[in-house]
């Protein structure tokens, strides 16, 4: 055995760091579906998106290009972390009895704890250069709001966020740091907004959900001239930042020889997955490997196993454009499981339509299953991972156990998108068996999906 086959972690230089974004649109055998102006049924233009985004941004969300250069000043934020490691986990390997090789790209190594620096870097840049004084935006287990507090503290921009209840009341740490990185914080639904105070007066003791989280941010946004909104997935260029992690996943599985027959996400609102997946898809509609891509999401909320693909809004109130994705209805209200990263009624559009391409497969998995994924996953590599990638590691334990069976010595590639320092309350309660499942009934689905726009096929 090589030096490079027995490595357990795998580094990349910082000379070797992408300095590109990919763009996965051109390479796809038909466009995604347009955006529509929730009024006119018309596509969506520049204009339309100017009170939200710097047109830095909306030029990314609508580019043809395959590749984006990363500005300096972002590479320059990216260094604190990135390349961050790609890890063999060999002790989870043994602890299975599987003859497959697991490979976790860790994320949990950034200043905000996740992969999501690598977009809130960049939209805190684009907007900082564009003059915007103020960023708003949602966040569900917090790791987003961590992460764009972090970026905003950077360029010198304030922030504001609005954290999901039940995930706010969850993780009161998440509070602390995200002031500590000089933001402000509210639980959502606020009676600081119309569609916070909308929601209350309904259901005074509702737990919120991150749609509900994205009308109060939006709205807020468009009420002041000098104030952005900001989105930490779904969207296509919060993806396209993301795809820093594939590219080097890449390189780093490259220089021991690997190439992953299985690649495992979770996903919410798409932007983790994405992230590691679609660098290696474009290697696969190249030729050039076929991997079986397999995203993973919650059973209370499973908007791909589940929802329809339709056009929906983006947020509870109908603030935002139409977007064409696999959704469970705008109105929908998940259950508030502890993986708040993925308690989110839509998918990305992007990775709706790879989906109904049939580029890629899902699974739905219950939170006691992920927890105890996390467990074996903490006591055999010593990281406890966040509660959104115990999703991803439970189909990997899932998929290593059926190469125990059929002996395949598969390589299986997922990212271990943060770590669960903050989420030990959730632990607690699993540790302690007082963690519930639930899965989301056929009748629920329906009565959520009664609410979507009527949208002429």
């Amino acid at each position: 055995m090589t030096d490079a086959e027995h490595a357990t972690k795998i580094l990349l230089s910082e000379s070797e760091m992408p300095r590109r974004w990919y763009n996965i649109v051109p390479d796809l055998p038909s466009p995604p579906p347009p955006v529509l102006h929730p009024g006119t049924l018309q596509p969506v233009g520049p204009d339309d998106l100017a009170p939200l985004f710097p047109m830095a941004l909306i030029e990314q969300e609508v580019t043809a290009e395959r590749y984006v250069d990363i500005p300096e000043e972002v590479l320059d934020v990216y260094r604190l972390w990135r390349p961050s490691p790609l890890f063999r986990a060999r002790r989870l390997e043994k602890a299975l009895g599987t003859p497959a090789k697991i490979y976790y790209k860790y994320e949990g190594v950034s200043p905000a704890g996740s992969h999501k620096p690598n977009t809130a870097v960049p939209q805190a840049f684009y907007n900082a250069a564009a003059g915007v004084r103020r960023l708003t935006t949602e966040t569900g287990a917090g790791q987003w709001g961590t992460a764009l507090a972090f970026a905003a503290a950077q360029f010198g921009l304030e922030c504001e966020v609005w954290q999901v209840r039940a995930s706010y009341d969850q993780k009161p740490y998440r509070k602390i740091m995200i002031e500590t990185f000089g933001a402000t914080i509210h639980p959502s639904p606020s009676d600081l907004t119309e569609a916070g105070r909308r929601i209350l007066a309904a259901d005074p003791d509702s737990p919120g959900s991150l749609g509900i989280a994205i009308s109060e941010a939006v709205e807020v946004a468009a009420q002041h001239p000098d104030t952005n909104y900001a989105l930490g997935s779904v969207l296509n260029h919060v993806l396209l930042h993301q795809t820093i992690i594939g590219e080097e996943a890449l390189l780093q599985l490259a220089k021991v020889g690997a190439t992953p027959d299985v690649i495992v996400g979770c996903t919410g609102g798409g932007s983790n997955f994405a992230g590691l997946a679609f660098p290696f898809l474009r290697e696969k509609l190249a030729g050039r490997m076929s991997p079986t891509i397999r995203a993973v999401e919650p059973a209370s909320c499973p908007s791909l196993t589940k929802g329809v693909y339709a056009y929906d809004f983006g947020d509870t109130a109908g603030m935002t454009p139409l977007m064409k994705m696999h959704t469970l209805g705008h109105d929908f209200i998940p259950d508030p499981i502890h993986a708040g990263g993925l308690r989110y009624h839509g998918m990305s559009p992007l990775i709706s339509h790879v989906y109904e391409l049939g580029l890629i497969e899902a699974v739905a998995k219950t939170q006691k299953e992920c927890f105890e994924a996390g467990v074996r996953f903490a006591r055999s590599e010593g990281i406890i991972p966040a509660p959104e990638p115990t999703h991803a590691l439970a189909a990997c334990v899932e998929e290593a156990l059926r190469c125990k069976e059929t002996g395949e010595e598969k390589v299986i590639l997922t990212a271990l998108c943060g770590h669960g320092h903050l989420d030990l309350p959730a632990y607690g309660r699993f540790l302690a068996g007082d963690m519930a499942d639930h899965e989301l009934s056929d009748e629920a689905v329906q009565a959520a999906l009664a609410g979507l726009p009527a949208v002429p096929a």
